[in-house]
């Protein structure tokens, strides 16, 4: 088992069989002589709730790009999102955004949910076809950030192209100099965008999530404008295409399973379980990646200080030892939770979000377009990305 094997056309296509064979290797598979991989389910979640390990962003910006990488302003601002930090600094980060974040009422992001996906629906149901990844799924979650943030509508996809490149940055594989150079000037452009939005806000403030996030504070403790920038960077980019690619797979999903689509289509009720097992089947997520910050013992085997481990969710999510008849979609599955989300301390802050944003999505789709028919499901371009599993386009018609 090699990192290349996660790059392969047939891996992109359809990554389930080789997570079997990984699985099958036992609970730790060596993938470079300090690092690990594992597709385990109880491996995966013993290691995502244990605080022996932790996050070394810079360590693998440093193998991926150099001694000198850790000081350009691109990873420097990474670095500052509260995802890559360990405790204490992580602590201080996650509380305050999630004090900010809970300040938003979850009913209201739900009906800001389905109004977004009806306004979107109206404009292209007429024409009784479209591309649903390009207009709908994509812009769908980016109109909702925008207006929890205050953002203009008509800066949207500007906003979310440059977030796109910046999604770079998480993906295993190195990016080559052209690449690099590339995400390093959508990192800037938004850098340069958020300073002045938080410049206008602190000087006329609002209800605004951004406007929140200026006077959030816990036992004394606030934000900078540093670690705000940064970290709104990271809610687009984890709320972003996370979301708009696994409503994509959550169409797929059900449309290759039309008995699944059409059971939810005559039971409304089963929505939220179809999208869980929607997250389970075949998750945007697939991996996601901890270091030992010391020895510990899971499943009979010792991963040491200092070892990189490769947790891979889109397999854990397929283990027969924690769902029965794992490749198979069951939207009225009750076992088990996926791993889509994490655990332990770096559980996704935006789960709730994301989760009644594909409950609308789907919900509004099947209320709104009954007969809606994936045209081109036998020969869909996934987005050949190791890390974020998506499909690329989605033409329907009805």
């Amino acid at each position: 088992m090699k990192l290349t094997d996660l790059s392969t056309p047939a891996f992109l296509e359809n990554p389930y069989p080789l997570y079997e064979t990984l699985r099958a290797q036992g609970p730790f598979v060596r993938v470079a002589p300090t690092a690990l991989m594992t597709g385990r389910y109880s491996v995966v979640d013993a290691l995502l709730q244990s605080r022996q390990m932790g996050k070394t962003y810079m360590d693998s910006v440093r193998v991926r790009y150099g001694e000198e990488a850790p000081n350009m302003p691109l990873f420097q601002g990474v670095s500052r999102m509260f995802l890559m930090l360990n405790p204490p600094m992580h602590t201080r980060l996650r509380g305050l955004m999630m004090k900010a974040f809970n300040a938003r009422q979850i009913e209201t992001m739900r009906e800001l949910a389905t109004t977004t996906a009806h306004e979107l629906i109206d404009g292209f149901a007429p024409r009784k076809e479209a591309d649903l990844v390009a207009e709908f799924a994509f812009p769908l979650p980016l109109l909702i950030i925008c207006r929890i943030l205050d953002l203009p509508i008509d800066e949207a996809r500007t906003l979310g192209a440059a977030v796109g490149k910046l999604g770079k940055v998480f993906d295993p594989a190195p990016m080559n100099a052209e690449a690099l150079a590339e995400t390093s000037a959508a990192h800037d452009d938004l850098v340069g965008y958020f300073t002045k939005v938080i410049e206008t806000r602190r000087a006329s403030p609002g209800s605004d999530l951004i406007s929140v996030l200026l006077r959030v504070e816990e036992d004394g403790e606030t934000l900078t404008d540093d670690e705000i920038v940064s970290n709104v960077i990271l809610l687009f980019i984890a709320g972003h295409e996370t979301t708009s690619n696994m409503i994509g797979n959550a169409l797929v999903a059900l449309h290759r399973n039309p008995e699944q689509l059409d059971l939810l289509k005559r039971d409304s009720r089963l929505i939220p379980n179809a999208v869980l097992e929607c997250l389970r089947y075949d998750g945007s997520v697939q991996m996601t990646m901890r270091t030992a910050i010391e020895d510990i013992e899971v499943d009979g085997e010792v991963v040491p200080r200092g070892t990189m481990v490769f947790l891979m969710l889109g397999a854990a999510n397929r283990d027969p030892d924690q769902f029965a008849e794992p490749d198979r979609l069951d939207i009225e599955r009750k076992q088990g939770r996926p791993q889509t989300f994490g655990a332990g301390i770096h559980h996704c802050l935006g789960n709730r979000l994301a989760l009644l944003e594909m409950e609308a999505a789907i919900g509004v789709l099947l209320e709104r377009l009954p007969h809606l028919r994936l045209t081109h499901l036998d020969r869909l371009d996934w987005n050949k990305r190791g890390n974020l599993r998506g499909v690329t386009a989605l033409t329907a018609a009805w």
